[in-house]
């Protein structure tokens, strides 16, 4: 038999391209966003299908499979009304028109009946409702599952990310294959090092995505002061914000930081590109990361082709899908976690 692979909330295709890698099919992306589909289609051998999950309807799916094909639904729904940010600001998630997104993949889970399921998401997300409603559904349709925070340092992502795991199967026990890099995690070293320097603002000639944003003058002085793997708090006092004079604004050590050649890299996120939104300072050069840096930590391949010659650049569009990525090596990790439980029933010709 063969296995084929569906995958909702797809973005530009970093899971997509970690379970290939991982040697499964996915056939088909669906996300709602059109600006992912030139990346999805150009790095992966898959169809992008533009729909809001909500208006899906089952024989979409079902009929994208092959007859008699061992059937893998994978749905990574936005993560922001679960951020740990969020919770810490006090936002009302249960507005967030995202917030039951992870409902309508359990919709689609109970109209498909998919043999083998995942997601991934931020820790926080097992508190909320939503999640139970998710948990109580696929153990009523029978899946066995295996659910777990993992620190993705562990698994050669040079990331401070701690991300939530579930996959599922109708077939029988199902696990997330053990840490790959419990000895040595994953360095900022091993990912960006090797590229060419490049000054705040500009461009690498030969290279369009390593890409890095300008400076304010101010933040010049501020990231010529930072310390690799140092705080705000090295800086003169003439250079820190107002907000670093509060009580609260003291917690927000890694704001302005730079990062450390020999340390795991912070969380990529949408605003990786900007100095003042996380330890997102170059461990040398007095920038903030490049588009090109942000990708590699991301585990993208250094030949993901992430820029649609037919549309104008978009700085801010392309660090948006490159931080809303699932990072490939994540992607692998849980495609050879499929393959491994589907060998074990020997179901794979």
């Amino acid at each position: 038999m063969t296995a084929e692979v569906i995958d909702l909330f797809c973005g530009i295709g970093g899971l997509t391209k970690g379970l290939n890698d991982a040697g499964l099919t996915v056939v088909a992306g669906f996300d709602n966003d059109k600006t992912c589909k030139y990346a999805y289609t150009h790095n992966n051998a898959a169809e992008f299908h533009l729909a809001d999950i909500r208006g899906v309807k089952e024989n979409e799916i079902r009929d994208l499979y092959s007859k008699n094909a061992i059937k893998i639904l994978v749905g990574c729904a936005p993560c922001q009304p679960f951020s740990q940010l969020r919770s810490k600001l006090g936002k009302a998630n249960l507005l967030d028109e995202k917030y039951n997104l992870l409902n309508e993949f359990g919709r689609i889970i109970e109209l498909v009946r998919p043999d083998i399921i995942s997601m991934e998401n931020v820790p926080q997300l097992r508190k909320s409702n939503v999640y139970s409603s998710f948990i109580s559904l696929i153990t009523e349709l029978g899946y066995s599952y295996d659910a777990k925070v993992i620190n993705c340092a562990e698994y050669g992502i040079s990331q401070g990310r701690r991300r939530f795991v579930l996959v599922g199967s109708l077939l029988g026990d199902i696990h997330l294959i053990p840490p790959t890099h419990l000895e040595r995690p994953a360095c900022v070293r091993d990912f960006i090092e090797n590229l060419p320097p490049i000054k705040a603002g500009e461009v690498d000639e030969n290279d369009r995505l390593h890409h890095a944003s300008s400076l304010s003058d101010i933040n010049v002085k501020r990231i010529q002061a930072s310390k690799p793997g140092g705080t705000w708090e090295d800086w003169p006092t003439e250079l820190r914000c107002e907000c670093h004079r509060k009580k609260s604004g003291r917690t927000y050590t890694s704001v302005y930081g730079r990062m450390s050649w020999g340390l795991i890299g912070p969380t990529i996120t949408t605003q990786f590109y900007s100095y003042g939104t996380g330890r997102f300072g170059h461990p040398e050069q007095d920038r903030a990361l490049s588009l090109r840096e942000g990708a590699l930590l991301q585990t993208f391949p250094p030949d993901y082709n992430f820029l649609d010659p037919s549309v104008p650049f978009s700085f801010k569009d392309v660090a948006r899908h490159i931080g809303n990525a699932v990072p490939v090596k994540l992607g692998e990790i849980i495609g050879e976690s499929i393959l491994k439980h589907l060998n074990d029933f020997n179901l794979l010709t």
